[in-house]
């Protein structure tokens, strides 16, 4: 059965749009995520995985009497608050989607929620946008996300610097939502734990030369540089500036720096290089791998399990409340992701409809073993990165 599942939402990814066919009616979400932008190397395989459970669930034909799921995509740019608002706007004033997977980078997701989410009263779950000011953001109950606050992956970061005995480091950060409030976050857990900060300074994303920063950073000392930045964008830029000057060997990374492109660049030269990004050693977790294996999709990147599980918990909701309007589907995805019910791992979404319909519960462990607490946002753990012989590898998870 397991393996039927597995090709079964392989084909129907494959086929793309023309998995509709056949089916009663249409229901279409938004997937609005940086396509282009300073993470635009990790966004391929989250869309992908998104959209693996919009196919699940048409092929088993059961949500709303055989209502199938189309996938509309979007550009978030990442950064663009301003683009990635009109983006969404026409996602739901011109396609009609009903609930929105993304955004993806802290600053955009709010404004997407803030300008256009909440005012025409459209669910967003972000598999991505682990700001912590979103935990306060005023959302009328629509928003939830799949991965942690950084508030929590501040203190894991910080944890694992001073179990190695790293007592000192420079930090980094891209300067928006996200770099500042991580930074802010890893800052206070550090020098919590006894660390010292010798400098937290941002840095633009887009330019060609680092060296200045690179250059205050190395004058300021530490044993280490923590990068809170983006893969594709200027934190790149300051691990080129460092390696290129000598000012730093040793380098600590938040997740929207772990990405295949990063080794690709820099291979052995970082060699020792440690980073965080959100993931849970769970039977889930190897279930969906080898489900995003056969659709050719590449499952342990990251974020790309949080995007199929942010997919899966709008229709579940919606399953839940035996309706598409986010109005009435909202105040169930908290219960559709938590006990009590029976748990569902990915390839379930077709039996998790079936318990829904027939009043019963269903627990939500999915690809990252769900668990949504406080204003509907994962409790989350953190797999532990190394780079190791040029290559990233998960040594362990907090």
């Amino acid at each position: 059965m397991k393996k039927l599942m597995i090709a079964t939402a392989a084909s129907a990814l494959l086929a793309g749009g023309a998995y509709a066919d056949g089916h009663g009616s249409e229901l279409k979400l938004g997937v609005i995520l940086g396509f282009t932008g300073p993470i635009e190397s990790l966004t391929p395989a989250m869309a992908a995985g998104a959209e693996m459970a919009m196919a699940e669930v048409t092929e088993s034909g059961k949500l709303m009497d055989g209502m199938s799921v189309m996938p509309v995509r979007a550009d978030s740019t990442c950064v663009d608050a301003a683009a990635a608002s009109a983006a969404a706007e026409r996602l739901i004033t011109s396609d009609g989607v009903k609930g929105i997977m993304g955004a993806d980078c802290s600053g955009v997701t709010g404004a997407i929620l803030s300008n256009v989410a909440v005012p025409n009263g459209i669910v967003m779950v972000s598999p991505s946008a682990t700001s912590p000011a979103l935990s306060a953001a005023e959302d009328n109950g629509l928003f939830f996300r799949t991965a942690p606050s950084d508030a929590r992956q501040g203190e894991v970061l910080a944890g694992i610097l001073m179990e190695k005995g790293v007592s000192s480091v420079a930090v980094t950060y891209t300067n928006n939502d996200y770099g500042k409030g991580f930074a802010d976050a890893f800052q206070a857990a550090y020098e919590a734990a006894g660390g010292s900060v010798t400098l937290a300074a941002a840095h633009e994303d887009g330019k060609a030369d680092y060296s200045a920063e690179v250059g205050a950073l190395a004058s300021a000392g530490g044993d280490a540089l923590v990068v809170l930045g983006y893969v594709d964008q200027g934190g790149a830029g300051v691990i080129q500036a460092s390696l290129d000057t000598g000012a730093f060997d040793m380098f600590a990374l938040g997740d929207g720096m772990i990405g295949d492109s990063l080794t690709a660049a820099f291979g052995s030269d970082i060699d020792g290089t440690i980073g965080t990004a959100p993931g849970s050693d769970n039977a889930g977790g190897a279930i969906f791998a080898e489900m995003a294996s056969a659709a050719g999709i590449d499952g342990t990147s990251v974020y790309a399990g949080e995007s199929y599980d942010a997919a899966a918990l709008i229709m579940l909701a919606m399953a839940a409340a035996g309706s598409v309007e986010p109005g009435d589907y909202a105040a169930k995805i908290m219960d559709v992701a938590n006990a009590p019910g029976e748990p569902i791992l990915p390839g379930e979404l077709g039996k998790a409809i079936e318990i829904l319909a027939a009043g019963g519960d269903v627990d939500y462990a999915g690809a990252t073993g769900v668990e949504l607490v406080g204003p509907g946002e994962a409790a989350g753990s953190y797999a532990e990165y190394t780079v190791k012989d040029g290559a990233l590898a998960v040594v362990g998870y907090r």
